[in-house]
């Protein structure tokens, strides 16, 4: 990311809206949303494959046929809606996949669902891209994941509706028809 770039033009949005980059309260919060954007947007930096390698450690699945799955639940995650930049908060993710014979490690599945929220993104492909990198880390096409979240561009401006939560689901594989894995997720 552009530091200074991004310093410029806080500067000049803190202008255009009638505000004074000069007064106390807000000489150093160019740089401040500067470094905001670069940890909150980290994940920009990687595409999926390099987050997948990233945070693609596996065990051997122990006792493990293809009947077992694996699910992690209640991921908290936020992300910037790229349609406003507006916060997309309260986030959870379930993830649900197939080993095959090999599992992640379970701090991975939460890292990767971080590293792709970390990314100006809209709710439905940040499902897609958390199933896409679970799919190659884990080295299984049979994943699901579901994300439930509040969106502060409807909560916080349009519409105005505080109670309002956008639940998607994204299903790889067998998880497409059978309900069984289908609820693992839910």
């Amino acid at each position: 990311m552009d530091r200074e770039k991004i310093m410029y033009h806080v500067r000049g949005l803190l202008e255009a809206v009638g505000e004074d980059p000069d007064r106390e309260g807000l000489r150093e919060t160019p740089d401040r949303v500067a470094r905001m954007l670069e940890e909150v947007l980290e994940g920009t930096a990687y595409s999926n494959h390099e987050i997948a390698e990233m945070f693609g450690k596996t065990f051997p699945e122990v006792g493990g046929d293809d009947e077992s799955a694996v699910s992690v639940r209640d991921i908290s995650v936020f992300s910037y809606c790229e349609h406003h930049l507006a916060l997309m908060y309260d986030m959870t993710v379930n993830v649900a996949y197939i080993p095959r014979g090999r599992v992640l490690g379970l701090s991975k599945i939460a890292r990767i669902c971080d590293m792709a929220a970390k990314r100006l993104q809209l709710q439905e492909r940040l499902g897609r891209d958390i199933a896409e990198i679970i799919s190659e880390a884990a080295g299984t096409p049979d994943v699901g994941v579901q994300i439930s979240g509040c969106h502060s561009c409807m909560t916080a401006r349009g519409i105005k509706n505080v109670s309002a939560k956008t639940v998607t689901t994204t299903f790889m594989g067998s998880f497409r028809t059978d309900p069984e894995l289908k609820a693992l997720v839910k």
